[in-house]
């Protein structure tokens, strides 16, 4: 697997301050998607065990809240096995802190019924993560007023409810539908 970028003090791909890794990689092409120059699965830097320490290291700080993973694709068949080890070491090593990860696929269309790659990877991957953002960016649906998704369609979705209920249990709260909808206390 190969990776874009890491970005290690972002605002915007999850609440808080998080630790965000590009992956390289994807099949979507979402039209005007922001970051096409990772659609290419050879595209920027080779993951390595180096990597994986560097994103440890910089999420040790207790201001930051997270990692985020984004693409390109995490999901795509070919990144699926490095992404897990990843999410696996950060479950491992910071409990507490929150792992979202955005896809285009959808959960219970394609993750939770086997389409993508193989099963069992997938199943293990979603149990590491608290939320994922499914599904494609549509263009027709942008909305710039939406927290952490760029088009109406997507959903954030709450993965250990999800898994406990083998179904799509969405984050619950009104805090992340449209910025001015509502606040962090409502939820």
């Amino acid at each position: 697997m190969n990776y874009a970028v890491i970005k290690k003090n972002d605002i915007a791909n999850g609440p808080g301050v998080r630790v965000s890794l590009f992956v390289s990689g994807c099949r979507h092409h979402c039209k005007n998607c922001f970051n096409q120059e990772a659609w290419d699965f050879a595209y920027g830097t080779p993951f390595t065990e180096e990597t994986i320490e560097e994103i440890l290291t910089s999420l040790a700080p207790g201001y930051v809240a997270g990692l985020s993973l984004l693409g390109g694709e995490p999901f795509e068949p070919e990144n699926q096995a490095e992404v897990l080890r990843l999410v696996s070491r950060v479950r491992q090593r910071f409990p507490k802190k929150s792992i979202w990860c955005y896809t285009g696929f959808t959960l219970e269309r394609d993750l939770l019924a086997g389409r993508i790659g193989d099963p069992q990877t997938v199943r293990e991957l979603l149990s590491c993560l608290d939320v994922l953002v499914d599904g494609k960016f549509v263009e027709d649906l942008k909305d710039p007023g939406l927290l952490f998704r760029g088009s109406s369609n997507q959903n954030i979705i709450d993965v250990p409810g999800s898994l406990k209920e083998n179904r799509m249990v969405l984050l619950p709260g009104t805090w992340y539908r449209t910025m001015g909808s509502g606040n962090i206390d409502e939820a």
